[in-house]
C-alpha cells in the first residue's frame, strides 16, 4: 500500500482525540451510504418499470411497422412481400387497414380505433398471453369475430361468441352523396365478439381488431390497399441490422419504423424521468457529502501536530494533501459500496419475494414494484459518489498549504 493511502486508512480507523469527529466521520460515511442505497434502488425501480412497459406495447405493437411517408394507404404490389418475409427472423407479415368507427351494442356506442389485419396476424402473437377472456378468432365458416380491449368491451357490455347480439361497426362512407340517413351516412358491418384482452388502458379502450376485408369493404377499399404492413420477428434477431435491410427493399416512399420508434414519446419520457431522478438524488449525495468536508476540516485540524511532524521530515506538501484527499475518498468509497452492496441486496429481496406491493393487487398489471438492476446503472452511481467525493474532499485539503506548511510549521508545532 502507497504511504498516502496507508496513512489515510489509520486515520480512518483510528480513534480521534476529540469523539465528535468520529461522529461525523460516521455520519458522512452513512449519508453517502443513504444516498448511493436510494440512487441505486430508484433507478433499478425505473428500469423495471421500463421493461414492463416495453413488454406491454410489444404484446401489441409490432417489431416494424411500415407505411407510406405521403398519403394515407398504399397498394400491396408496391412492396417485395416475398422477399421481406424471406429475411432472417421475419416469421409474420401482417397486412392491415386502421380507421376510426363507431361501436354499437343494444343501446351502448363507443368510438374506437378498428384495426382490420390478415390472418399472418394469428401466427405466434405474443397478444394470446395478455387475453382476458375468449380464444383469438378472426373469422371462421364466413363469420366474422373480433377481438377488442377490455375497456371497449366494458363499455359496450358485449358477451363472448353470442351470435344473438352481435356488435354493429359504423365507418363514414367515403363515396356518400347524400347524408340523410343513418344508413346513407356509413357503411355497416357485423362482428362477434371472440376475446377481450387488457394489455394497457390506452390500448384497451381504444382498439378493436376485425378480419382485414371487412375492414376493406367497410373503407370501400380495393382488395390490396392497406394503411400499413407489420413484421415480428423471432427473439434474438438484430433489430438494426434487419431494419437497414428491409427499408432497402421497401424504397425511400416508406417508412420503417422499429417499436421504439412508433411510442418514441413514451420511451423518451420514460427515459428524461430516470434521468431526472438520477439528478436529483445526485443532489442529495452532494448535501450528504458536505459531511464529509466538515469531517475532513476537523481531522485536519485534529492532525496540525503530525502534518507538522510530517512536514519537517521531508514529506512534500502534494504527499501531505494527498493523504487527507486520499481519507476523504475512503469514507465516500466505503459509503458507496455499502450503499450498493445494500441496495443490490434490497432489490433481489424484491425482485425474490416481492415484498413492497402496488397498493391492491387486483389493481395493477403486477402486484409488486417491478426492479431490473443494471450494471451500467451500478457504475454510473459509483463513479458518480466517488467524483462528489473527491470534489468534497478537495476544499478543505487544498487549505492545508495555506494555514499549516510554508514557514508556519514550526509555530503550529510549538503550540501542541
Amino acid at each position: 500500500m502507497h504511504l498516502p493511502n496507508y496513512i489515510a486508512w489509520r486515520y480512518l480507523r483510528s480513534k480521534k482525540s476529540h469523539n465528535i469527529i468520529n461522529i461525523i466521520s460516521v455520519i458522512s460515511v452513512v449519508g453517502v451510504m443513504v444516498g448511493t442505497l436510494a440512487l441505486i434502488v430508484v433507478l433499478s425501480v425505473f428500469n423495471g418499470f421500463e421493461d414492463l412497459v416495453k413488454s406491454l406495447y410489444s404484446s401489441f405493437d409490432p417489431d416494424f411497422k411500415i407505411s407510406i411517408k405521403t398519403g394515407k394507404t398504399f397498394e400491396t404490389s408496391r412492396l417485395p412481400q416475398d422477399e421481406i418475409e424471406n429475411l432472417p427472423g421475419v416469421i409474420s407479415y401482417t397486412e392491415v387497414v386502421e380507421e376510426n368507427a363507431l361501436l354499437k351494442n343494444k343501446n351502448e356506442q363507443f368510438i374506437v380505433r378498428m384495426k382490420g389485419v390478415s390472418k399472418q396476424f394469428l401466427k405466434d402473437n405474443p397478444m394470446r398471453n395478455m387475453l382476458y377472456d375468449g380464444e383469438m378468432l378472426l373469422q371462421d365458416d364466413n363469420i366474422n369475430y373480433s377481438i377488442m380491449g377490455y375497456l371497449v368491451a366494458y363499455n359496450l357490455g358485449v358477451k363472448l361468441f353470442d351470435p344473438g347480439n352481435p356488435v354493429t361497426i359504423y365507418v363514414p362512407r367515403r363515396t356518400a352523396s347524400r347524408l340523410g340517413t343513418l344508413n346513407q351516412s356509413f357503411n355497416t358491418g357485423i362482428v362477434i365478439p371472440s376475446a377481450v384482452f387488457a394489455i394497457q388502458q390506452e390500448i384497451d379502450s381504444k382498439y378493436i381488431i376485425v378480419p382485414i376485408d371487412l375492414a376493406r369493404d367497410l373503407m370501400e377499399y380495393s382488395s390490396d390497399q392497406v394503411t400499413s404492413v407489420e413484421l415480428r420477428l423471432k427473439e434474438g434477431t438484430d433489430y438494426s441490422d434487419l431494419q437497414k435491410d428491409i427499408e432497402e427493399l421497401v424504397g425511400a416512399d416508406f417508412d420503417v419504423k422499429n417499436r421504439f420508434q412508433q411510442q418514441i414519446l413514451i420511451y423518451r419520457i420514460m427515459k428524461s424521468e430516470k434521468w431526472a431522478i438520477f439528478f436529483i438524488l445526485t443532489f442529495i449525495i452532494i448535501i450528504a457529502a458536505f459531511n464529509v468536508t466538515g469531517s475532513l476540516s476537523m481531522l485536519i485540524l485534529d492532525k496540525r501536530k503530525d502534518i507538522a511532524i510530517l512536514f519537517s521530515m521531508g514529506a512534500s506538501p502534494k504527499l501531505i494533501k494527498r493523504i487527507f484527499l486520499m481519507e476523504g475518498i475512503m469514507i465516500s468509497f466505503v459509503g458507496a459500496v455499502v450503499g450498493l452492496f445494500l441496495g443490490f441486496i434490497l432489490c433481489y429481496i424484491q425482485i425474490t419475494f416481492g415484498l413492497i406491493r402496488l397498493g391492491d393487487a387486483n389493481s395493477f398489471i403486477v402486484p409488486y414494484y417491478p426492479v431490473k438492476m443494471q450494471i451500467l446503472d451500478f457504475l454510473a452511481v459509483f463513479v458518480t459518489v466517488i467524483f462528489i467525493g473527491i470534489l468534497s474532499s478537495w476544499y478543505p485539503v487544498r487549505q492545508i498549504s495555506r494555514k499549516y506548511l510554508h514557514g508556519r510549521v514550526a509555530e503550529f508545532a510549538k503550540t501542541q
